[in-house]
């Protein structure tokens, strides 16, 4: 197939011995599964309770109707596993959209997709009184789709069709229109603004059974539709002449790919809140680690974006306890530095 050229073409272009090439990746992904794990046991023996790690084990292995078995199965397993679906759905939209737009610095904030799903649950909140997780799932889904069509009708029209260039572009106008918006409703309801703020920002806090439920089915959906697109995008990481001469459907995998980006960041967005540094620094950091080839990039995407996203709330959880700081403040705070560096001690990998 045309697009099997594209990833020969890719890994050509990486002088590494191939053997060599395949150690390190396979080593990368194990080392990103190891990172989740850790993370998995952490999110489940930290909390604002103290809990010994043989209580946690025995809670998990036995639920009993003890107050330890009902913080673990009711308030940590369904918050840790929220996080993991959140995170792997941030990490891949974000290589997703760098991927497309063919610029490694990109994240989902950039074609307004995050702010429009963000406005979406503001309206449900100021507008109609809807604070149920199935409520503001179905309109942060509403507000992505209708930003992303936004932004690729803004960025379609005219010769040549949806380029990087133009989908930057008329994302950006997107997301200021929808951020101005949202901004808007919450200062005139002072009941809605109490209750976003710490949502705005990036929370975990109420993350429960209900969340995983109701956003399981979009982040599934979102996360097998960008695995299909690996190929397609490795085309178009050769630019737009080269993807057309090998073959590639250029505005179909862009209106795809996007399409899996609404579905992801609706999903999350309504989870945890508008997060976009995960997003932005993990697929950078796969790409660093693994190269531009996405069917090595969008794994490791999906596995260092949850740990990430675990190991920073489990840190807000201790760093104030017996408050806690949220997950956004804590991946700013620690992340954007750390994302400087690598920016700084390395050329940012093509996407």
């Amino acid at each position: 197939m045309a697009t099997k050229a594209a990833t020969a073409a890719l890994e050509q272009a990486d002088q590494t011995p191939p053997r060599r090439r395949t150690s390190t990746r396979t080593l990368a992904v194990l080392g990103a599964l190891l990172l989740l794990l850790t993370a998995v046991a952490l999110s489940l023996a930290v909390g604002s309770r103290s809990l010994s790690p043989a209580t946690v084990v025995h809670a998990l292995l036995h639920d009993d109707g003890s107050t330890a078995s009902s913080v673990v199965w009711d308030v940590r397993v369904p918050r840790t596993l929220a996080s993991i679906a959140a995170g792997a759905a941030l990490g891949v939209a974000g290589a997703l959209i760098q991927a497309l737009t063919r610029n490694p610095l990109a994240d989902p904030g950039l074609l307004g997709i995050n702010a429009g799903a963000a406005t979406g649950v503001v309206l449900s909140i100021t507008a109609l009184g809807l604070t149920s997780m199935w409520a503001s799932v179905w309109f942060a889904m509403a507000g992505a789709v209708v930003a992303g069509l936004l932004a690729y009708s803004l960025a379609s029209g005219g010769r040549g069709g949806a380029t990087p260039e133009r989908l930057a572009l008329g994302g950006a106008v997107i997301a200021a229109v929808f951020t101005g918006v949202s901004q808007t409703l919450m200062l005139l309801d002072a009941q809605a603004l109490d209750q976003l703020r710490f949502w705005s920002v990036g929370s975990l806090a109420r993350a429960d059974s209900e969340t995983l439920t109701t956003i399981t089915p979009f982040v599934g959906v979102g996360l097998v539709l960008a695995l299909t697109l690996v190929r397609p995008l490795n085309a178009l990481a050769l630019g737009d002449d080269a993807a057309r001469a090998l073959g590639a459907h250029l505005d179909r995998t862009r209106f795809l790919g996007l399409l899996a980006v609404t579905l992801l960041c609706g999903a999350a967005t309504s989870a945890v809140g508008p997060l976009v540094f995960v997003g932005l620094a993990v697929p950078h950091m796969a790409r660093m680690i693994a190269g531009a080839d996405q069917r090595w990039t969008l794994p490791l995407s999906m596995l260092l974006a949850p740990a990430l996203l675990l190991y920073a709330d489990v840190l807000g959880r201790v760093a104030v306890r017996p408050d806690e700081l949220d997950a956004g403040v804590v991946t700013a705070v620690i992340g954007a530095p750390v994302f400087i560096a690598l920016v700084r001690r390395r050329r940012v990998v093509a996407a």
